[in-house]
């Protein structure tokens, strides 16, 4: 048989498996980041510590019961004492109720404080926990008003262009120009006489000079979107502007928008505590760990040996940055893998 004679072997389709029932629930490319995510040890590392953080949160009045239910984020008081004490101190003046794991885990029938206490007797372990809601909400609300600040502002600059850009990416450059952590001080010490001490003063001044990033980025990749052919025939067929816009191409576009808000949430917590340690955040015991970093100011000189006002509260606010950051890192490579493995 000569080679024009033989036979040419049938080439078949490829057919592609049928999907999961997660896979079916969530949608392909839903699915590909989830996998993604937990299958990449560092965003595991990042979940776990993450999950620890919510379950702290949500488990708060369990794990440390509040002297007062209608204000439970004031850190309990074991007197006035200037000097902190050690771990395991008993607790001596108005105890809070043991719960119920309490004897179970420690071994103890009273109430001690398990991570010491800070100048002035402020209990470290109730700070710790419950400053954990703070530190969410916090991080949290920046980042969610940022990014909606932001996404319109950039959506619309890059989407009408001309005057309308022009104008819009110049406040942006202004607001750029400042320095953010300085005008942030700055800002929340002019708005906290009018406001109060308390928690929404400093959230406005992160606020106000947050969402310059998310603008400028979600502008640039709508940028490249806006000429591309689908959506040009929505624009020929008549389809609204908005539509267009918040239908056809802010869906393409947000996903490494929603990679730098993801990073920017331990960023904008650790931001916020050390507005609380100038003394222009929360108010005095309010559960923060910035306010508990704040406590250990007088004895930075004898860390040897009160080493543990700096180093609870301290680390906690380190794995909680480093828990956004993880996730974050690992999420940009799965959404844009021509980023994986660059810093």
């Amino acid at each position: 048989m000569t080679a024009q004679e033989m036979p040419v072997p049938m080439l078949t389709p490829r057919t592609r498996r049928p999907p999961n029932w997660l896979e079916a629930w969530l949608g392909h490319d839903a699915y590909r980041t989830v996998k993604g995510l937990v299958t990449n040890p560092i965003s595991v590392i990042g979940l776990v510590l993450l999950a620890l953080f919510i379950f702290i949160a949500a488990a708060a009045p369990i794990l440390a019961p509040p002297l007062d239910s209608n204000d439970p984020y004031r850190i309990p008081r074991d007197g006035y004492g200037a000097v902190p004490k050690p771990p395991g101190t008993a607790w001596k003046v108005r105890q809070p109720s043991l719960p119920f794991w309490w004897k179970a885990v420690t071994g103890k029938d009273e109430w001690v404080h398990l991570m010491g206490t800070a100048s002035g007797q402020w209990d470290i372990y109730y700070g710790v926990i419950w400053g954990t809601r703070t530190a969410l909400f916090a991080g949290l609300t920046i980042t969610l008003v940022g990014v909606i600040i932001g996404v319109f502002i950039g959506a619309i600059s890059a989407y009408y262009g001309g005057w309308v850009d022009m104008i819009l990416m110049r406040i942006t450059d202004l607001f750029q120009a400042f320095p953010f952590l300085l005008t942030a001080m700055t800002l929340s010490a002019v708005l906290t006489p009018r406001l109060g001490k308390g928690l929404l003063a400093p959230m406005i001044a992160l606020i106000v000079f947050s969402w310059m990033g998310f603008a400028r980025l979600l502008r640039s990749d709508i940028l490249s979107l806006r000429e591309r052919e689908y959506v040009l025939a929505a624009r020929v067929i008549g389809v609204r502007d908005s539509r267009i816009l918040f239908r056809h191409i802010l869906p393409n576009a947000i996903f490494p928008t929603l990679v730098l808000a993801s990073m920017r949430i331990g960023s904008y917590a650790i931001t916020f505590a050390g507005l609380s340690f100038l003394g222009i955040g929360a108010e005095v015991g309010f559960a923060d760990w910035g306010q508990l970093l704040s406590f250990a100011r007088d004895w930075m000189t004898q860390l040897g040996e009160y080493w543990y006002i700096v180093m609870f509260p301290g680390i906690t606010l380190v794995l909680f940055v480093l828990s956004w950051n993880l996730v974050g890192d690992a999420l940009r490579d799965v959404l844009d893998p021509r980023l994986q493995g660059s810093r």
